[in-house]
């Protein structure tokens, strides 16, 4: 017996649809590459599609892509704003808790520290280094924001990642004296 023989009938019967559908797919395949219309719309392409693909003038597509360019760039320095804020926070509240925590283990009854570092200058120097990158972050900002403008109007005192960063700059300058003149 041959493999056909083993066939049954429904094997033979779906095999010829199987064929049948390939065929008629590869056929509208060929058809919407050839650009052949059915019923005024190109064959795969829906209308909503077909009013996308409006002819648009070289000049309208480059200024929308220049817009989409600023924006992006905009977005990007914003990023990097927030990164800087990020870490200026972290050093800030770190060196502020290691002030606090060493300063509490010093005035214990028993020292558990040796003099060796002081609270006051562990804690003065992660704040500063914090305030510090939180300012060049800011100048960094601010010059970018100054390039912009040459090509498009930027407010940027209605920036929230700006205004956040002059906040987290204030806050880290009033930790830094406060640390100095023992207030807290």
């Amino acid at each position: 017996m041959t493999t056909d023989e083993h066939r049954s009938e429904g094997d033979v019967a779906a095999s010829q649809k199987t064929r049948a559908t390939e065929h008629t797919l590869l056929a509208r395949i060929g058809a919407a590459f050839a650009g052949e219309e059915q019923s005024g719309v190109l064959v795969g392409e829906s209308k909503s599609v077909k009013k996308a693909h409006e002819v648009r003038s070289s000049n309208e597509l480059a200024e929308e892509r220049t817009d989409l360019a600023i924006k992006r760039t905009l977005m990007g320095a914003d990023r990097t704003l927030m990164a800087w804020l990020r870490t200026a926070l972290s050093m800030i509240s770190f060196g502020f808790t290691i002030y606090k925590v060493l300063q509490g283990f010093q005035g214990g009854e028993a020292n558990i520290l040796a003099q060796q570092y002081d609270p006051r200058n562990v804690g003065l120097f992660l704040v500063g280094l914090g305030t510090l990158s939180m300012v060049m972050g800011t100048i960094e900002y601010w010059h970018s924001i100054k390039s912009l403008r040459q090509v498009v109007p930027i407010r940027i005192w209605r920036r929230p990642s700006f205004v956040m960063a002059m906040i987290i700059s204030v806050a880290g300058l009033s930790v830094f004296v406060s640390i100095v003149t023992h207030l807290l």
